[in-house]
């Protein structure tokens, strides 16, 4: 009975992991995550500067078979010796018995629009991996053919982007899974297959300023394949806590949740964040909310020394 119960919540959980976010990764962070759906952003904000951020997200915690993910974004805007961005973006999605696992080389070209408007234009260029291990208890001794077996499979995999950045404000528009790869290995005879789709999104953001004695910072992430749709907004209230950069909020995510956000700088250019998203939909009474831990690091090549040289007849 306890292994019925638990095969039936993990397809559960992966029909409706499908509806809310396709098959892409969801993550509250979203906003220290925008390189890996938009590579148009890669390094567009850093000056000679190198960020890594890493995040990791329970989802629908003591549910079995639920989402979990593990991100590592790598960016740079060595401008000094490349012109444009350069960043790496890996992501771990495991959703059941599957597994997923991208790797992509994010460029970013910027192109100055007006005084202090910056359009990057990016390309990633990397590769899906997918594989499924399920365990299945037949109600007899006979396998059923129908069933999926385990398998894993590799491809090509191509994301594009446009991020346009101001001063206070932010807009872009891409794609990921351009290739729409299909992933397909034969096991046993019987060939497995996953297909992967086209998402699209569209991001926006606003920066409110000294709104008391601190700012808003508010955020939109519409995501779809034109077969499901899901979008985030959340806003950000930003403030100095003993002299130190923190920040507090709320996301609104349509049919899966309401999350509360808290973030602190314990010293320059480290960040860590946390949030927990209180479940709203279908399964808010099994599971105990998602939580999801963010860490950011940066480091800023210091400009070339200044020379000076004169005529020894002058010295």
């Amino acid at each position: 009975m306890l292994l019925k119960t638990k095969l039936l919540t993990i397809l559960l959980v992966a029909v409706i992991g499908s509806v809310q976010a396709q098959q892409d990764k969801l993550v509250t962070h979203f906003i220290f995550d925008k390189m890996s759906i938009n590579p148009g952003k890669t390094g567009l904000d850093l000056y000679n500067g190198i960020c890594a951020t890493s995040i990791y997200r329970n989802q629908w915690d003591k549910v079995n078979g639920a989402p979990n993910s593990a991100i590592l974004n790598i960016e740079s805007n060595l401008s000094r010796f490349l012109p444009g961005g350069i960043g790496i973006n890996f992501y771990h999605d495991a959703i059941g018995f599957s597994r997923q696992n991208n790797l992509l080389l994010n460029y970013s070209y910027p192109i100055q629009i007006g005084r202090e408007g910056v359009l990057g234009v990016g390309v990633g260029i990397g590769i899906m991996n997918f594989g499924m291990d399920p365990e299945w208890v037949p109600p007899t001794q006979v396998v059923d053919p129908t069933l999926p077996v385990g398998f894993a499979a590799t491809a090509v995999d191509a994301n594009f982007g446009l991020y346009f950045q101001s001063k206070d404000y932010y807009v872009g528009i891409s794609s990921t899974h351009l290739t729409e790869s299909d992933l397909s290995k034969a096991v046993s005879q019987i060939t497995q297959s996953y297909q992967t789709a086209r998402h699209y999104y569209l991001m926006g953001g606003y920066k409110f300023k000294d709104v008391m004695n601190g700012t808003i910072d508010a955020q939109m992430l519409v995501r779809t394949d034109f077969i499901r749709f899901s979008a985030d907004l959340n806003a950000r209230y930003l403030f100095k806590l003993d002299d130190k950069d923190a920040y507090g909020g709320l996301t609104f995510r349509t049919s899966d949740a309401i999350a509360v956000m808290l973030g602190y700088s314990p010293m320059p250019k480290l960040q860590v964040g946390y949030s927990y998203d209180i479940t709203v939909n279908k399964i808010a009474s099994i599971s105990r909310g998602s939580h999801e831990l963010m860490v950011k690091y940066c480091y800023f090549i210091p400009p070339p020394p200044k020379t000076k040289a004169r005529h020894p007849r002058l010295l």
